[in-house]
């Protein structure tokens, strides 16, 4: 089991991909060099832009790869651009060579290089939004919290939020033997006092950036998930309401971390996009699941 399947189903790619209306596609525009490595996104361009951004994390369990893009990737394309959205799809560094704080800081220069190159993209800066699954919806909401934000809104599917109450308070995510394949991301010393790894999950965690400078947010999360408990949406969500901040949270019954969660998360978040970034009316659907 990983935090999102590098290959989900024919039946979700034909959910969400409709004939698509990307003009045109730029592979590997590099957006970062560090360590004699060379870090890149993709991007799509629709044939009507409406001079909105969709930053999209590619990453599964802080594993990141060009495939990704190739395959689920595609899906989620098509139904960002359809709706006229320009698209970056972010390739990070993939653990266990690289840790999640080296990672959220590749994610937050990927951000900052679309801001930077807004105007050969045709995009407006005030319209910049930030979206993943599982780790890719975690790095979203880390990147949504960084010191002047340089997003405008964020929808997070299924995504890990806090990192020191995993599931309930004062447990670990580094405790939890069913994430064995991703607790090398973190990069701690498992005989380091237990205060020290608790320090470094804190850190780690979009929960703790939340104040009430932080972006509009949409959390999509299913309540038959096995893998990121809901509890990680709630704690998120009540978090977000008490710094007064403009959030939704969707509750998908019987969604799993699976594609019953990520369909209708995909589908939510371009209507959040259109409703923050477009300075649309919200649409009343955002409110069921």
């Amino acid at each position: 089991m990983a935090f999102m399947p590098r290959r989900l189903s024919v039946v979700y790619l034909l959910a969400l991909a409709s004939v698509s209306s990307a003009q045109t596609r730029i592979e590997d525009v590099i957006y970062m060099k560090a360590g004699g490595a060379a870090f890149t996104m993709d991007i799509a361009k629709p044939s009507k832009p409406n001079k909105a951004a969709v930053v999209f994390m590619v990453s599964g369990g802080w594993i990141s790869d060009h495939s990704m893009i190739k395959t689920f990737g595609a899906g989620i394309e098509k139904a960002f651009t359809d709706a006229g959205f320009t698209v970056f799809e972010v390739v990070h560094g993939a653990q266990p060579r690289y840790k999640v704080a080296e990672i959220v800081e590749q994610v937050r220069t990927a951000v900052r290089f679309v801001h930077a190159h807004a105007n050969d993209y045709g995009i407006d800066t005030d319209r910049v939004g930030v979206t993943g699954i599982s780790s890719g919806g975690h790095l979203s909401l880390m990147i949504a919290g960084s010191p002047d934000s340089p997003v405008a809104a964020v929808a997070a599917i299924a995504p890990p939020t806090d990192l020191a109450d995993w599931g309930k308070p004062d447990f670990l995510f580094t405790e939890n033997p069913q994430l064995a394949l991703f607790i090398p991301a973190i990069g701690f010393d498992p005989k380091a006092p237990q205060d020290d790894i608790r320090a470094l999950v804190k850190k780690l965690s979009p929960i703790t950036l939340v104040t009430s400078k932080y972006p509009p947010t949409l959390i999509v999360h299913g309540d038959d998930d096995k893998l990121v408990p809901l509890q990680q949406a709630q704690t998120m969500d009540a978090e977000l309401a008490k710094a007064g901040v403009d959030h939704t949270l969707v509750v998908v019954k019987g969604g799993g971390h699976d594609e019953k969660t990520f369909i209708p998360g995909v589908a939510k978040a371009v209507e959040w996009f259109k409703a923050k970034l477009l300075k649309a009316k919200a649409p009343a659907s955002l409110s069921k699941a």
